[in-house]
């Protein structure tokens, strides 16, 4: 593993160092003088920390800027050349691979790679060849990497490094597993927080710290800022909103019980509504398909929905009007300044927005929901492996 002054003992001058790092992650560039008064430390000092940063090739000088009068100072940001971060995201049949420079800007990715996680050693073999693989597929120098990221779908604790989705030796976690493969730093994550993470450091996060990000995917799962940090609860599996029981429908969650918020706002709830419709006769240009006996799958319902069909969008706005209720309830909760939507339903765009705003402006308190907007993701598809690079560079930095 590459060795750097992140991982020395956390001393005073290193804390210092990891600070002004976290301040030019978080608010952009800085001068000497407003990093003093930050860090309320002398000039001297931040002068040499700072001297120290370039030297390890963190930081770098971007030059005078202007002022209304004496003397320009010199500004400092990360520099993006520090090394490379590596995001990867796990989905059901495939993964997706992002690299970024240290300053979070994508320099390579792939969305399609082929791989099916299965709780086995060889699983863990396998995806970490495939991440080497693809550097070596892009020319890519892998000694150059500080850490990876890697989201999963389901239970993910990243404190302990285990995965309840997927485990192949109780006694050593996923994280540790994959670090003796890959040779560097790794963090997991469920996807949704990923997602939010993402979200919040690179997409519409801003000046926003309390931002709920809702994953509807096959699954429903949910990601937290509060208070600007990422939330993860006792056990580290908060945001199971998908299991909220809150539907009066009688249908039976995966999770084995009743009337949960997924049942009925999520791809495979949509999924089985659609084909409810089907065998029932009602006309979509899905029916050929369905009638010769072949598999109708999420692909080809939001394919319809693109077409306009109308089976597929009556159902999509029904899936958005019960995740506006759950939304609605959230609202009253949390009082958050953003609500984000994002996952695979969300490209069905003002389909599945209109009734979710529509629920939460009946639903949820006037004096709550004012203040909270609703957006779809800004980064879409990207949003989990580049939240990815961004977790392991927080982790590195000692900010989570």
């Amino acid at each position: 593993m590459r060795s750097t002054f992140l991982d020395l003992k956390d001393n005073k001058n290193t804390l210092l160092k990891k600070s002004i790092l976290r301040h030019c992650i978080t608010n952009g560039d800085y001068s000497i003088a407003d990093l003093s008064s930050l860090l309320n430390t002398s000039v001297p000092t931040v002068t040499k920390l700072i001297q120290e940063l370039i030297e390890d090739g963190f930081l770098v000088d971007l030059g005078k800027i202007g002022t209304s009068g004496g003397r320009r100072p010199s500004i400092y940001g990360l520099n993006p050349d520090a090394g490379y971060l590596v995001g990867v995201d796990i989905r059901h049949r495939h993964a997706c691979i992002v690299v970024s420079d240290f300053k979070g800007n994508v320099v390579s990715m792939e969305e399609e790679i082929p791989f099916v996680m299965k709780s086995d050693e060889d699983a863990i073999k396998r995806i970490s060849a495939s991440i080497k693989g693809y550097f070596n597929k892009k020319g890519l120098d892998w000694t150059r990497v500080l850490g990876c990221g890697i989201s999963l779908t389901g239970r993910v604790n990243p404190r302990t490094g285990y995965s309840l989705s997927f485990s192949t030796d109780e006694n050593t976690p996923l994280d540790k597993q994959l670090e003796e493969n890959l040779g560097v730093p790794v963090i997991i994550e469920n996807d949704s927080r990923a997602m939010t993470y993402g979200e919040y450091v690179c997409g519409h996060g801003g000046k926003e710290k309390n931002i709920l990000f809702i994953n509807i995917s096959w699954g429903l799962g949910m990601g937290m800022i509060l208070d600007g940090r990422l939330f993860y609860g006792k056990s580290g599996f908060s945001g199971e909103i998908g299991h909220f029981p809150m539907l009066d429908n009688g249908k039976i969650c995966r999770c084995g019980k009743i009337g949960c918020l997924e049942t009925g706002a999520s791809g495979s709830a949509l999924h089985k509504m659609i084909l409810e419709a089907l065998s029932q006769g009602k006309a979509s240009m899905l029916s050929p398909k369905f009638t010769n006996g072949e598999e109708v799958i999420i692909k080809d319902i939001i394919a319809a929905i693109k077409k306009e069909d109308v089976l597929a969008i009556e159902k999509v706005e029904e899936v958005g009007a019960n995740l506006g209720r759950g939304i609605a309830g959230l609202i009253n909760i949390f009082n958050p300044e953003l609500v984000i939507i994002g996952g695979k339903l969300a490209v069905a765009g003002d389909y599945l927005m209109l009734p979710v705003k529509s629920n939460v402006k009946k639903l949820a308190l006037n004096i709550v929901n004012r203040d909270t907007k609703i957006k779809f993701s800004k980064l879409g598809r990207l949003a989990a492996p580049l939240g990815d690079c961004m977790l392991i560079r927080s982790r590195l930095l000692g900010v989570l």
